[in-house]
């Protein structure tokens, strides 16, 4: 029998070859114990521990950078007609000051990234881009295409604040009219004198917003600014806590799917209009999947047994020895007090209830199927008292 034992950390070596956020030394001064690569850039991973930094999230308010969400601006005459056409999602009722969460689909269909949109003018948008390289991308898309657009990454940072305290710590940032700032809206604004976009959005599935410092040169003193300001609110720097977007089902672009997995296979339907006028990028693909229907789902599991670690590969999900699936982010739960993942299932599989076996690298558990999100279903901590 192979004893579970928590594995040693894998080093990873700074150096001049991948790139480094602005806030890269305010990490280091702050704390930060591990890093990984995100975008061809260093991510914090953890600053004391996941599990303490899980705790921080829910219970406080941490800071987060993020400058690893890098930017695609599209400017210029025909921004939006050519945003649209790299997205299912219909834009048409996307006002100036919106965000929007999107799909990027190949002609296949399949997803190649899921950012933010952000909508800066009628003639100016931003992608906040997850882990693939979208720049290059919608380049080459444009470069093919009779549009008038300039496609570039701007000068722009993200950070975020996160957690039941951030709406407090922003009012003391930035005043009142935080208060006013719907879910999935923004503002461009000033912290003196450093410019900066603010969103009520991030990536916790708690209460928070993002900050997007627009010069870099500021990167310090927007940090320093923040973590002065945060100290009656016991804020803390964090990384993204992968146990809380697994409660909450949040996608992670790498681990739960990449170009080969659709919208509808991900329960993403809703951002899939067939029906609009515009086309875009995978819409023949699209149109082909639903009419014939999907043979796999991502669905939540529970693992049954001891807390389990992460998983670094997708781990086979089987019944009677016929793989069904695989297990794409697993973590244990300190608040459910279970080991749960995110999965992708033969549709047949994806029944409530349903038990299954999945393969660990400590040998096989029992599995269940159940519902998402884990925790907080109605996402009423994300979305608060303004939605």
């Amino acid at each position: 029998m192979i004893r579970q034992v928590a594995p040693l950390l894998p080093h990873i070596a700074i150096g001049p070859r991948v790139r480094k956020s602005p806030f890269y030394d305010a990490t280091r001064r702050w704390g930060c114990n591990a890093y990984t690569v995100y975008n061809h850039m260093y991510m914090p991973l953890f600053y004391t521990d996941p599990m303490t930094d899980f705790w921080n999230l829910v219970k406080h308010v941490t800071l987060w950078d993020v400058s690893v969400e890098r930017q695609v601006e599209i400017s210029g005459p025909d921004a939006a007609k050519f945003t649209q056409y790299l997205t299912p999602r219909n834009l048409s009722k996307c006002a100036v000051g919106q965000a929007k969460y999107i799909f990027i689909t190949n002609e296949n269909g399949g997803v190649i990234n899921d950012p933010i949109l952000l909508k800066l003018a009628e003639d100016k948008f931003w992608l906040s881009l997850a882990d693939s390289d979208i720049l290059y991308w919608a380049q080459g898309v444009a470069n093919n295409m009779d549009v008038k657009v300039s496609v570039f990454e701007p000068d722009v940072s993200p950070l975020q604040v996160q957690g039941p305290k951030s709406t407090e710590l922003m009012v003391d940032l930035f005043g009142e009219w935080i208060h006013e700032l719907k879910y999935y809206w923004f503002r461009e604004t000033e912290l003196e004198n450093i410019p900066v976009v603010v969103s009520r959005t991030g990536w916790s599935s708690e209460r928070g917003y993002e900050i997007f410092l627009r010069d870099s040169q500021y990167a310090d003193n927007l940090w320093e600014l923040i973590m002065e300001k945060g100290k009656p609110y016991q804020i803390t720097p964090c990384a993204p806590s992968t146990i809380r977007r697994v409660e909450g089902a949040m996608l992670s672009y790498g681990a739960d799917m990449d170009g080969r997995d659709n919208p509808f296979e991900l329960g993403f339907e809703r951002l899939v209009d067939l029906e609009q006028d515009a086309d875009f990028v995978g819409k023949k693909a699209l149109k082909r999947i639903k009419a014939n229907g999907i043979t796999r789902k991502l669905c939540g599991i529970e693992i049954h047994g001891e807390p389990l670690e992460g998983n670094e590969d997708w781990w086979r999900i089987h019944n009677n020895g016929a793989q069904v699936g695989t297990a794409r982010s697993v973590v244990h739960s300190p608040r459910l007090k279970k080991n749960i993942a995110l999965a992708m299932l033969d549709i047949e599989y994806t029944e409530l209830g349903t038990s299954l076996e999945v393969t660990t690298p400590w040998g096989n558990r029992v599995t269940s199927v159940v519902p998402l999100p884990f925790y907080d279903p109605n996402k009423t901590l994300a979305k608060g008292s303004n939605p």
